[in-house]
């Protein structure tokens, strides 16, 4: 019984049992977010475990911290490069798609016996928003990667869509305490929230840009706390001036992923592992507060069954296709981008705001909602790398390397960059040594992956098929060195 135990020991097990299950799901193909659920129900009450939590105001707090720093991680990660071609069709999918989504997934709802159409509509609210992490998690365990610009279009799509959610949620919620209020008001919170979360999360963005530089930090180690301190700050004075938070510290990430200064790297990577930690403490969170026991129940199973197979087959769809109606994507896009309309974590998030306004049908609805997530999780989930192939959009993932070394740009060093390029059989560089190469002036070999081994390149080191270099250079550089490693070998006469 955990109940009875040291808390730290809890805490400690836990996250030791989640780093496992982690570490386990590429194994045996079942998504990371489905196996931290799982612990957190078998911590939770009618589980092994006996944590008896309950507490829908505290899950909603943990919940909110720990998707802000989710969302600026992933905007972090985002190359502005790579979204630019489909920030228009993204932002559409992320605003007017969830609104959509909503509606048309309200109105089976509403014939229910169970919700009225405003319930319907905040069931409907509650779901609409998709989960980048689950999408992406689930085709690496597959090693299904996807071709053109729906990796950024989806990345993009489901980084930005968890405000929107938020806000038609909260909006659910005031309509249901205040029938009378007037449709344009609630337009003009919108527009506001919405406003003030896009520009106080470019402007925290490039503050923190400009202030790092000017920070002089004598220990290295301080500039993970400078992140965690942009993070809440921005999310902080964001909602302070009633915008959007979400939208806030997603915006700062992109924003300061493509600035320039000093440990960028390291600090990318700090917020990458903070993130995973935020997970697996929200899903921890949220699998304690759900009872097992209301989830076996026949009403439950049936109308989560139905949302389900509404959002899948009709609301997601007709969501899409609608907003990609003038896009230059073609159906099997389309229909792609339609199937990897996954619910994750958020949808549970916002099910514990109708259990802090105490809604009579709260824990119904969340139990539902529960059920809805992991529903698409595992049949969606379970099913997108064969989507990818059967529309014939699916492309091979390159493995990335871990390298044992740690490399952070030098501010205003302009466009250099590090670049990994395969030496692939038939290559004309395949036998020649290092000191042969004829590189451009500045562009240097820092190691040599061979197989499970890395060497440092010298003179006389001989270059072999499947060799990966980790090069360093200009840009532009690096695309010329890379075009003349590609070159293949002449046959001989």
């Amino acid at each position: 019984m955990l109940q009875m135990a040291n808390p730290f020991l809890v805490a400690g097990l836990l996250f030791f049992m989640s780093l496992v299950a982690g570490t386990l799901s590429e194994k045996i193909k079942v998504p990371a977010l489905i196996l931290f659920l799982a612990i957190g129900m078998l911590a939770g009450v009618d589980g092994p475990g006996g944590l008896n939590f309950s507490d829908a105001v505290a899950a909603n707090q943990i919940g909110t911290f720990a998707l802000a720093f989710i969302l600026f991680s992933g905007g972090f990660q985002t190359k502005w490069t790579d979204i630019k071609p489909i920030v228009t069709q993204g932002v559409v999918l992320s605003t007017l798609g969830v609104f959509l989504t909503s509606v048309v997934a309200a109105i089976p709802i509403a014939m229910l016996p169970q919700f009225n159409y405003k319930d319907a509509f905040l069931l409907g609210s509650i779901i609409s928003s998709t989960d980048a992490a689950a999408v992406f998690s689930i085709l690496r365990t597959q090693r299904v990667g996807v071709k053109g610009d729906l990796k950024p279009l989806l990345e993009f799509e489901s980084g930005s869509n968890d405000p929107m959610a938020v806000f038609l949620t909260l909006t659910a919620l005031t309509w249901l305490a205040t029938p009378d209020v007037p449709v344009t008001e609630l337009a003009i919170k919108f527009v506001v929230q919405m406003a003030a979360g896009g520009l106080m999360g470019y402007l925290m963005g490039r503050f923190a840009c400009y202030a790092i530089q000017k920070l002089k930090v004598s220990n290295e180690a301080l500039y993970p706390v400078w992140g965690i301190c942009i993070v809440l700050t921005t999310f902080g004075i964001t909602e302070t001036v009633y915008g959007n938070g979400y939208l806030a510290v997603y915006i700062c990430g992109i924003v300061m992923g493509g600035g320039d200064f000093l440990y960028k790297y390291s600090l990318q990577r700090f917020h990458e592992g903070f993130a995973w930690l935020m997970q697996i403490v929200m899903f921890l969170v949220l699998g304690l507060l759900v009872n097992p026991k209301e989830l076996i129940n026949f009403s439950v199973i049936n109308v989560g069954l139905l949302i389900s197979a509404c959002l899948m087959f009709i609301a997601r769809p007709i969501a899409v296709f609608a907003c990609t109606s003038i896009s230059r994507f073609n159906w099997r896009e389309k229909v792609f981008v339609s199937w990897t309309g996954l619910r994750g974590a958020v949808p549970i998030i916002l099910a514990t705001y109708p259990l802090t306004e105490g809604h009579p049908q709260a824990r119904y609805m969340f139990n539902v909602i529960f059920f809805v997530v992991l529903t698409s999780v595992m049949l969606q989930g379970k099913t997108l790398a064969d989507a990818a192939k059967l529309l014939k959009l699916d492309a091979i993932v390159r493995e990335a390397k871990t390298y044992p070394l740690a490399f952070d740009r030098t501010p205003g060093s302009g466009t250099e960059e590090t670049r990994e390029v395969d030496i692939m059989p038939n290559a004309a560089v395949i036998g020649k040594k290092v000191m042969d190469l004829k590189f451009p002036e500045g562009v240097t070999i820092l190691l040599i992956n061979r197989g499970s081994k890395f060497l440092i390149p010298k003179g006389a080191t001989v270059l072999e098929e499947y060799d990966t270099l980790l090069l360093f250079g200009e840009r532009e550089k690096l695309s010329a060195v890379e075009e003349g490693l590609a070159k293949i070998s002449e046959p001989e006469e």
